[in-house]
């Protein structure tokens, strides 16, 4: 048993976690939202043992430290046939399991699928917003959905009126028909009832509900109304429904405090926007945080402090580094190094959780480099483990060795029996 490392592994090992962050993240970037979140998270993870494992197998090759030059005389065709299992498919289904796990509510919380827009059209839009800019921020984040939610549309001023009941925005041509929806509504003469339009809203969710699907309500208006809050959210309350209200610059300090209330009694969002410009932002600073929870993204909602999800995250990347340490050593067909890389891989795992569960923010660019940290760590450490976790070569024979009354030469490690080659 021996500690020793392989240099030129590590460097093709740290390369190899490069490359499968760089594919990993392409796959996150276009199937994320058309897929199902396991399978992209179950393909990221498979992804990046490939790439570790098809570049320390070539290191390997090239320079064979750690199995021995007879494994790579004898041996190298057998693991390049279990290449892809070994580390693709095995670490794929490894990452799906996780992520479905950590994917699962717990308590009553449950995932937001159904929003509800409330859009105060009354007379005095007329002056907050005369663009009509409030339109055209609600198409926007219509057009960002994801396939499997479903939106609805209110408009209220002094009456409250239905006029896009909920569909799901699967399509491109869904989501022109709510466009085109949007595009009609147009400021009325009308005062602001928002107790009417809360009851509207609540009307519809009861008529509409299907099965275990979260809903959340955006509310936005420029004025205020008086109301009986008890009355008007008991059943919001009731039913867990969180309630995001926007308040226009010309809010007055009445107007802001009731949407607050508002947003705090449901475990909502108040967001008060001194420019009309600035409506997508806040709408899709609602929608970022409607609760959507990866291995390898920014946690939002309800469920973005818990200590439950983070522990679970930290212990689930901390799997997925053994389980790509292990299908390493299965590629190469060594019990040894199955057991260092495995090893190394739960280290790596446990310093790469940690990174992604206080390194994520939520911004693209600087997630794509913690999660690019993250591969390094997985890749550099496992490779270098050999160096804590001893090993013995695969199959490497000590000349001289013979087992009293024993006619063959031992091996380090086992027996080689006459047309046998396997070293695992």
């Amino acid at each position: 048993m021996q500690r020793k490392i392989n240099l030129l592994m590590l460097l093709f090992s740290v390369i190899g976690g490069a490359i499968g962050c760089v594919i990993g993240e392409v796959i996150l970037n276009r199937l994320y939202g058309d897929w199902p979140t396991i399978v992209v998270i179950g393909l990221y993870c498979g992804v990046v043992a490939l790439s570790i494992a098809i570049m320390c197998l070539i290191a390997e090759m090239i320079d064979p430290r750690l199995n021995g030059p007879s494994w790579r005389q004898r041996y190298v065709g057998t693991s390049w046939k279990l290449l892809v299992p070994a580390s693709l498919v095995m670490v794929f289904m490894v990452g799906l399991i996780l992520e479905l796990l950590y994917g699962l509510n717990i308590g009553t919380v449950k995932p937001v699928k159904d929003i509800v827009f409330v859009i105060d059209n009354s007379g005095s839009m007329r002056e907050t917003d005369p663009n009509n800019g409030r339109y055209e921020a609600a198409k926007s984040l219509v057009g960002q959905m994801d396939k499997d939610k479903r939106v609805a549309v209110i408009e209220f001023s002094t009456e409250a009126k239905l006029i896009q009941p909920f569909v799901t925005v699967k399509d491109a041509a869904t989501k022109d028909e709510v466009y085109a929806t949007i595009d009609r509504l147009q400021a009325t003469d009308g005062g602001t009832d928002i107790a009417l339009a809360l009851k509207e809203s609540m009307q519809h969710i009861n008529d509409q509900q299907l099965g275990n699907r979260g809903t959340m309500v955006i509310l936005l208006s420029d004025g205020f109304s008086d109301m009986d809050l008890n009355t008007v959210l008991a059943d919001y309350e009731q039913q867990g429904i969180v309630i995001n209200t926007v308040g226009m610059s010309a809010v007055s300090s009445d107007g802001s405090r009731l949407l607050n209330d508002i947003a705090n009694r449901t475990n909502g969002e108040f967001i008060d926007v001194d420019n009309v410009d600035n409506l997508s932002l806040a709408f899709q600073q609602i929608y970022d945080r409607i609760g959507n929870r990866t291995l390898l993204t920014e946690r939002t909602g309800p469920m973005h402090d818990s200590t439950y999800y983070s522990v679970f995250r930290i212990i689930a990347i901390m799997a997925i580094g053994a389980a790509i340490g292990l299908a390493l050593g299965l590629v190469f067909d060594n019990r040894h190094l199955a057991r260092s890389f495995g090893i190394g891989g739960s280290v790596a795992g446990l310093i790469s959780g940690l990174v992604l569960e206080f390194g994520l923010t939520g911004h693209s660019m600087s997630d794509s480099m913690i999660r690019l940290l993250a591969c390094l760590i997985l890749a550099g450490i496992i490779a270098a483990f050999t160096l804590i976790v001893p090993i013995k070569e695969n199959g490497r024979i000590q000349e001289g060795r013979h087992r009293p009354g024993h006619a063959g030469v031992i091996t380090e490690g086992y027996e080689r029996k006459k047309g046998s080659s396997k070293g695992f």
